[in-house]
């Protein structure tokens, strides 16, 4: 089992063919001080599972600072059917909007996946301190006019 694909980003929806139409893919956001507060934000992830694997299975995300230390813990189920002979692997596309995220500091944070004994590395985010006047002159990187703002 493997993250086949993983995102953070402004919205993102399953469509009726199977694809995912992501929109706002951000890598960083800029905050005016710390703790800071996203509004909203939607992780989107993709499990690539083994042969073998079916059956439901439990999964937990963490968002950690470099040390770690998580701020947001999202915990949900997947069921995974097995594939036929010449199919590809199963997949659980998930995709996950948070709330009111919170930031303690800036600096890096990784969203790390939780499933099946294993730890799985996800997208990470970058959040940059900035001047209460640039964040108004400058939307931040990713979703315009929707940054982080003071908690």
């Amino acid at each position: 089992m493997h993250l086949r694909f993983s995102t953070v980003c402004a919205d993102a929806q399953s469509l009726p063919d199977g694809t995912m139409d992501i929109h706002g893919v951000f890598h960083d956001l800029a905050a005016p001080g710390f703790p800071a507060m996203q509004d909203r934000l939607v992780l989107v992830l993709v499990l690539e599972w083994d042969r073998e694997d079916h059956g439901r299975y439990l999964f937990r995300v963490d968002l950690e600072d470099e040390d770690g230390k998580p701020s947001l813990t999202v915990e949900g189920e997947t069921e995974v059917h097995r594939p036929g002979p010449d199919q590809p692997p199963a997949r659980s596309p998930l995709i996950m909007p948070v709330q009111d995220v919170i930031f303690p500091h800036p600096g890096q944070y990784t969203f790390r996946v939780k499933v099946k004994g294993a730890i799985l590395e996800g997208p990470g985010i970058y959040l940059r301190e900035v001047e209460e006047g640039v964040m108004s002159a400058e939307p931040p990187a990713g979703i315009p006019g929707d940054g982080p703002a003071e908690a």
